[in-house]
């Protein structure tokens, strides 16, 4: 990821601390500035690069960046990978383990801190929970839908661990990587309780947010085409938001008459 001030080609870099680490790779020392490289070695034109050297960007004389030329007009900044989920949904049968970016396994330390391939602001467990002590302690979102959502993903994880199949890495993920992976929780705490969207009812909440956790699961599961599965369980859930809504205020109307003709009588 990318980290200001940052040298790690694992924990994250800027764009000069990338190509002072890749370069030291290879015996060459550069200071950590996007400037100050651009003071070193000898000045040629962009007709001129080729593969290794470095392109700088600027506007006027102020150098802001810098990244190194690989040829075919193309440059590189920085490294990616395909997400865990990804990993994980076209995994060859009997596969086990994720890998990072740089080719170890991934640990669960590096999925809760972020230290993963992912889409910015899903990765950081730790950035999410701190986002989700303040929606609930203003009271914008309900704890009985956030935790509905994280117990319907557990119980389907750990239903998909016990009866899916062992050649389908998704299934067999265990069910706290099913959590800490893609927009699990930033799907459960950001955008399951928004308050326009999402059920009302006391009651209609911990069915909403529960169904939500369990559809996440089901489509990681069963449609390797869509590998993450909380936006589209969020969607779908949405839409039956009002369903739910009306049945518990039906029931309780219900209820209600029911106990008032009882009492009549």
């Amino acid at each position: 990821p990318y980290v200001w001030g940052g040298t790690s080609l694992t924990k994250g870099a800027d764009c000069s601390g990338f190509v002072l680490s890749i370069y030291k790779k290879y015996g060459i020392s550069l200071p950590h500035s996007s400037r100050a490289q651009a003071n070193c070695g000898t000045k040629i034109t962009l007709a001129e690069a080729q593969p290794g050297d470095l392109i700088f960007y600027g506007k006027g004389k102020t150098i802001n960046h810098v990244a190194i030329y690989i040829g075919g007009g193309q440059v590189v900044d920085g490294f990616t990978g395909a997400t865990m989920l990804g990993q994980a949904a076209t995994a060859a049968p009997g596969a086990s383990e994720l890998i990072n970016v740089n080719g170890s396994p991934a640990t669960l330390w590096d999925m809760v801190v972020g230290l993963i391939p992912g889409s910015i602001g899903e990765t950081s467990v730790i950035a999410i929970a701190l986002g989700a002590i303040i929606l609930l302690w203003t009271g914008v979102a309900s704890w009985k839908t956030m935790f509905s959502v994280f117990a319907g993903g557990i119980v389907m994880g750990l239903i998909f661990n016990v009866f899916g199949s062992t050649d389908n890495m998704m299934a067999q993920l265990p069910w706290y990587e099913h959590i800490v992976l893609g927009g699990f929780c930033f799907g459960a705490v950001f955008m399951a309780t928004d308050p326009v969207t999402s059920a009302r009812t006391e009651k209609g909440k911990f069915i909403y947010g529960f169904l939500i956790g369990v559809m996440a699961i089901v489509i990681r599961v069963l449609n390797p085409g869509y590998p993450e599965g909380m936006m589209l369980a969020i969607l779908l859930m949405n839409i039956f938001a009002p369903l739910i809504d009306y049945c518990i205020v039906q029931k309780n109307i219900t209820a209600r008459e029911n106990r008032l003709k009882s009492t009549n009588n």
